[in-house]
């Protein structure tokens, strides 16, 4: 069976898997109480905090600006320095914020704390995924990526659940704690156990001054980054592509900046309600990647899911902007089973339209165009949703924000139905020095 096939096809990617999906289980853990944190530190005794909304809607502004250019730039560096270095930098980088609010959670440091999120997010936030996108195909034939890519946004769900779980039970003291012990152990274990996929060809240094030195390194990381860009625009199913994930971030990504808060504004949500909301959309989750995604995309191939995931993401917004009861959230919430599905699907595309050598960079590049999306909906959402939450609002819909927000979803939808996923290998630059290590192309 095609899901069996896939997870044939990720056994060589064990040792990268096990220390990721032990980092997803612990930054998961720490999302549904983040929000009773910030909010008691920021606005003690209040259910509604704009100025928590606001302060992540600045981080979520300030990460877009920086990722546009350090996505691009970290998959670049994956594709000419190798992709074991760049996992063991952006997966350190997650620690050190949780530590301060292991320390203490008062209001100097949550700002503290968002301070360092902020920087661990511009370097790791989407880098990481796409930089383990890039490891797997270096390693799985290209007409089984697409198999490959659902098992590992599979896995990510699976992590996501159980880290609700472990937030759902253990007390909120420990949860910092516990989260900083296995954020320690991802790159420990990621420096014994994985193998480097890139062999980098010798280069011939010449010896240069310092002022040379730093010059060379500029000209080479425009080139690279030039490269990049001509890898994207040149190829009309990466363009496409491109304009397809940003319409897609901008909606969604406004979406999530403001979803916990909203629902514990109207609804009164605290951490339980979030974990279990959480837990719907990742237990459905791993079924519909694992083994729906797999079967379905021979059949169909991965446009149609592509269409079928951005429609029920649409169908998502509007219950949530919409919602008029407790329990339509988790109605709601059903749609992730199949909106998740966009991710792998996207990834896929990408990788099949992008050559060996230039896998980092069209996955880096496309999700830093994602990056300006992360720039723009806080702009929009965050005084929105605050403004409809308050008594101020002009008319009763307290959830118009994620309405507005699901326009740039139809957008988004109405791109990918115009694509012609292609298959190229053609995309290769000629004189490239990187080679994978096991490739089938």
């Amino acid at each position: 069976m095609s899901w069996l096939s896939g997870l044939r096809e990720v056994r060589p990617l064990l040792h990268l898997l096990v220390p990721l999906c032990i980092h997803w289980v612990a930054e998961e853990m720490t999302v549904s109480v983040l929000v009773d944190v910030t909010t008691s530190a920021l606005c003690p005794g209040d259910s509604t905090c704009s100025k928590a909304i606001y302060i992540n809607g600045l981080q979520q502004t300030i990460v877009g600006i920086f990722k546009m250019v350090v996505l691009p730039l970290l998959g670049q560096l994956s594709d000419e320095h190798g992709r074991k270095p760049l996992l063991l930098f952006t997966l350190s980088t997650a620690i050190f914020p949780f530590a301060l609010l292991v320390w203490h959670q008062s209001e100097e440091f949550v700002y503290a704390y968002y301070v360092l999120r902020t920087i661990s997010n511009i370097i790791s936030q989407g880098s990481i995924f796409c930089i383990t996108v890039a490891y797997a195909a270096d390693v799985v034939d290209e007409s089984k990526r697409a198999a490959v890519f659902s098992w590992i946004t599979g896995l990510l769900s699976a992590s996501h659940v159980l880290g609700d779980v472990l937030a759902w039970f253990l007390p909120e003291k420990y949860i910092f704690v516990v989260a900083i012990v296995l954020l320690t152990f991802c790159p420990i274990y990621l420096k014994f156990f994985l193998v480097e996929t890139v062999i980098l060809a010798p280069r011939n240094s010449p010896k240069l001054g310092w002022w040379a030195k730093i010059v060379d390194v500029f000209q080479q990381r425009y080139k690279s980054m030039r490269t990049a860009a001509e890898v994207v625009i040149f190829s009309p199913t990466l363009r496409g592509m491109a304009l397809v994930s940003f319409f897609y971030e901008l909606g969604m990504s406004g979406i999530s900046s403001v979803l916990l808060y909203y629902l514990k504004a109207v609804f009164g949500f605290n951490k339980n309600q979030f974990s279990q909301l959480l837990m719907m959309v990742g237990i459905g989750s791993i079924f519909s990647q694992m083994l729906l995604l797999p079967i379905l995309n021979p059949l169909v191939g991965e446009k149609v899911i592509l269409c079928s995931a951005l429609l029920a993401s649409i169908a998502y917004a509007w219950l949530y902007g919409l919602a008029w009861a407790p329990w339509v959230p988790y109605l709601s919430a059903s749609f992730g089973v199949i909106y998740v599905l966009v991710k792998p699907s996207t990834y896929a595309i990408i990788s099949n339209a992008s050559g060996s050598t230039n896998q980092g960079k069209a996955q880096t590049f496309i999700a830093g165009a994602q990056s300006i999306s992360d720039l723009l909906s806080p702009i929009g959402m965050s005084p929105l949703t605050s403004w409809f939450l308050s008594s101020n609002a002009p008319f009763d819909c307290k959830g118009f924000s994620i309405i507005c927000a699901s326009i740039c979803m139809i957008i988004s939808l109405c791109f990918a139905c115009l694509l012609k996923p292609d298959s190229s290998s053609s995309n290769d630059i000629e004189g490239s020095p990187e080679t994978p290590l096991l490739s089938d192309n």
